[in-house]
């Protein structure tokens, strides 16, 4: 019998995997969607993002390693990778697994094929389960280090749109690319503004033109509240999407910083690129407050997107730089990569797409006016819906009361969902207008849950 059930295991493993390959294959690349907030694919169906940052991936591991970690992460229903070509970790002078290094005496303009060939081998097979790649052509210390990574700096307005023109050629027939630049770097000044521009107009002119490639801008945290990315290139025709990074303190109001580029215009989809990683020196400052937690990742994930985001991107501290024993640890990075990929909010995440995918994802808006109240960080109540359906995110279980009515039907059935587990408790039916007080299962530290609301006629699934 256990034979038996380990066969049906690995079978469902593998069905798993498949779908999603497929949809790939049969769904196309990703755009823009029609409403400007989401990203969908080719034929219109419905995206959700939800990252994995791997950053030193192709730098770090070999294939069977990148393997391991690839099916790990399609298997926890991630859908896309983020990976640098030109990783931070001293990736221009200190050579992947193989020996190889990515460019001829630093030199963007002559890139090296067998260093190459492995970047290859890695987004080849994230297409074959399923996966998107948002690839960085470089980490941004390779234009400016200013007072911490290996550099070195090497990217001028020219070599960026060659080195672009190059990158963009090489993957233009690969459908599960999104690019990203800048990679954890703001723009100085405006010098650094045009070498970004000229990557990527290097890059539209590689794939084939500017509807062949879908970018956006990896920032720092500081500017998040200008809007991430945005703030230096919203306007410019080959930004697609908003990304920032809200970092690695408990205290972000990410929520805010949403709302910043949501309201911005032209309208642009926006996500959270970078928010606080699993197992994280928390304002990297372990000593007086510790590392993140779960709980943590759980938070900044939820209120991302009840906020306005499309998806939310996950990170863990020790994956991000595929620490092993023998490595340098970067800000006591101290689990081993391949233990830490099973940490528990990796697992976790799953559960919020799977709530966003199971009701009607592009009608989906953010709104505030559904609650009474709203709070600040750990006492947050965040609020979204569509237009016939309602989720109400509780940070800590504090009870909250609903403005009804928001919503299209006559009656609504409610429940509670436990983004712990992805399991659900009844919560009774309830008329479609005036006030209603909810008080969540369980309260305190670590108790978050979701308000589903529905209008009743719709029969939505329980989950």
């Amino acid at each position: 019998m256990r034979k038996i059930a380990l066969l049906f295991l690995l079978t469902a493993v593998l069905f798993k995997a498949q779908t999603f390959a497929q949809n790939i294959v049969s769904n196309g690349p990703l755009k823009v969607s029609d409403n400007k907030r989401f990203l969908v694919h080719e034929n219109g169906k419905p995206f959700y993002w939800l990252g994995d940052t791997a950053w030193e991936l192709f730098h770090r591991l070999n294939r069977e390693e990148a393997e391991k970690y690839l099916k790990n992460r399609a298997e926890k229903g991630f859908t896309v990778i983020q990976a640098v070509a030109l990783a931070e970790l001293d990736g221009i002078r200190d050579p992947n697994p193989y020996g190889e290094v990515p460019l001829e005496n630093n030199d963007p303009t002559k890139p090296r094929e067998a260093y190459f060939k492995h970047v290859d081998y890695i987004i080849d097979r994230a297409a074959e389960l399923g996966l998107y790649v948002a690839l960085l052509p470089t980490w941004g210390d390779k234009l400016a280090k200013e007072g911490w990574g290996e550099g070195p700096e090497i990217f001028n307005a020219e070599n960026a749109k060659t080195y672009g023109k190059w990158i963009g050629n090489r993957y233009k027939d690969r459908k599960n690319i999104i690019w990203v630049l800048m990679g954890d770097r703001n723009p100085r000044n405006e010098a650094d503004v045009n070498v970004w521009r000229a990557m990527a107009t290097g890059i539209e002119e590689g794939v084939g033109g500017p509807d062949k490639a879908l970018m956006t801008a990896h920032p720092q945290p500081n500017g998040m509240a200008d809007g991430g990315s945005g703030k230096w290139f919203h306007q410019d025709s080959w930004f697609d999407f908003n990304m920032f990074q809200t970092g690695h303190c408990r205290e972000n109001p990410v929520y805010d910083r949403i709302q910043v580029a949501y309201n911005r215009t032209p309208i642009k989809p926006t996500i959270d690129g970078e928010p606080i990683y699993e197992d994280h020196p928390v304002c990297f400052n372990s000593k007086e407050l510790g590392l993140s937690s779960a709980y943590d990742c759980r938070i900044a994930a939820y209120l991302d997107v009840f906020a306005g985001a499309f998806g939310n991107t996950y990170g863990c501290h020790d994956v991000w730089q595929m620490y092993a024993p023998g490595r340098k640890s970067i800000n006591g990075a101290s689990i081993p990569w391949y233990d830490a990929i099973n940490l528990p909010a990796a697992g976790q995440m799953q559960y919020l797409r799977k709530l966003i995918e199971s009701r009607p994802m592009l009608d989906r808006v953010p709104d505030q006016s559904l609650v009474t109240q709203s709070g600040e960080i750990y006492d947050r109540i965040q609020a979204t819906r569509g237009k016939d359906y309602a989720f109400v995110y509780s940070v800590k279980g504090k009870a909250f009361t609903v403005n009804l009515g928001k919503i299209a039907g006559a009656n609504l059935t409610a429940f509670w969902y436990d983004p712990r587990t992805g399991k659900s408790k009844e919560a009774g039916t309830f008329a479609n207008k005036g006030q209603q007080a909810f008080t969540p299962p369980t309260s305190g530290y670590g108790q978050d849950w979701v308000l589903v609301l529905d209008d009743a006629s719709k029969k939505y699934a329980k989950l």
